[in-house]
């Protein structure tokens, strides 16, 4: 038996609201209030990216696990908003936490779904016996163009889970993986913000490989919806994956403690497992968690998760998820937020 001994999240405090973006470019923000369910979204600090917000994920991950961080055998971290096109943000994170120099960590990069992959490939490894924990993070300070539509959603945010078999907290039944190749969003090699394919985003994108990794998990495990107390899927904002969970005959009860993208945004790689964390701040031994992530190019992993005794003695030990994004919040205004995200620049004397 494998699964999460120990998890963590962190959002950053700054926001941003929607109006404020909107007016800048002369939109409608109630069409996005309304019509996307997105309100407000988190913004990284010019001191946060991909690496920091990792090692405080991490750090509330090994709070509550307990573990040793000598003992992590693997770290991978999922994002597609890696700092460096060329050397790992696991080593960073490795030395920062206090790992083991004979840890193996590995970028992992397939869009929004990274953080799965992670998760996917360490619980693996220590099922396998391979290593004795593994840790696995998604993280992403998400790009979006200047008044783009995107720009309205791509927010920041980390979540980190810790692998074991001894002290499970939440025990992994089963993963699923259903991909095509669906082009509906990219980032070519050097280009800052990505690029999409609007009228694919939600069919035949989002809708059928979310859609079709839930039904197929379910099916192998002869589940169905009222099987589950809790449902998280992959939010790029907050109407997507309600109408994924009406699709496949989910209530609101099951979806609406994981559905974090109204007021945080869409972090990315760190979406479904972010959701996740806010899901397992709460939930009851017994519980069943069936959670579906999504990654653009494109690729959903399912996973079902049982919650044990263990989970009540460990999640006051570090931050709560909710607390973190509706506490101590700081508002931007959009010159500011412009600033942070680096849209602009401060010239250099000659």
């Amino acid at each position: 038996m494998v699964g999460i001994v120990g998890y963590g999240a962190y959002v950053p405090r700054y926001r941003i609201k929607v109006e404020e973006i909107a007016k800048v470019w002369g939109l409608d923000a109630e069409s996005y209030k309304e019509g996307l369910m997105l309100y407000e979204k988190s913004v990284p600090g010019p001191d946060q990216y991909v690496i920091t917000m990792s090692v405080e994920s991490s750090r509330y991950a090994l709070r509550r696990s307990g573990v040793d961080a000598r003992e992590i055998g693997a770290l991978y971290i999922g994002s597609e908003s890696h700092p460096y096109a060329v050397k790992p943000s696991g080593t960073v994170v490795a030395e920062a936490i206090g790992a083991s120099t004979n840890t193996h960590c590995v970028n992992f990069e397939f869009a929004c779904k990274a953080g799965t992959e992670a998760m996917f490939v360490c619980s693996s490894l220590v099922a396998s016996g391979k290593i004795k924990y593994g840790l696995a993070i998604g993280a992403d300070t998400s790009q979006g163009a200047p008044g783009d539509a995107l720009e309205f959603s791509a927010s920041a945010g980390a979540a980190a889970y810790i692998f074991g078999t001894e002290n499970i907290a939440v025990e992994l039944e089963d993963s699923y993986t259903f991909m095509t190749d669906t082009p509906d969003f990219w980032r070519r090699e050097g280009a800052h913000y990505p690029t999409h394919g609007g009228r694919f985003t939600g069919e035949p994108a989002y809708f059928k490989h979310v859609l079709s990794a839930a039904k197929g998990i379910m099916e192998r495990n002869k589940a169905k919806p009222e099987d589950f107390q809790y449902v998280v899927f992959h939010q790029p904002n907050g109407k997507f994956p309600v109408m994924a969970g009406q699709k496949l005959g989910f209530k609101k009860e099951q979806w609406e403690d994981g559905l974090l993208s109204p007021t945080l945004g869409n972090t990315y790689s760190g979406a479904s497992p972010i959701g996740l964390t806010a899901i397992l701040d709460k939930a009851k031994p017994k519980d069943r968690i069936l959670m579906v992530s999504f990654g653009s190019g494109a690729g959903s992993d399912a996973f079902i998760w049982r919650v044990t005794e263990q989970l009540g003695k460990i999640r006051d030990k570090a931050p709560k998820t909710r607390e973190q994004l509706d506490h101590g919040k700081f508002y931007l205004e959009y010159g500011m937020y412009a600033k942070f995200r680096g849209k602009i620049l401060k010239k250099e004397s000659e």
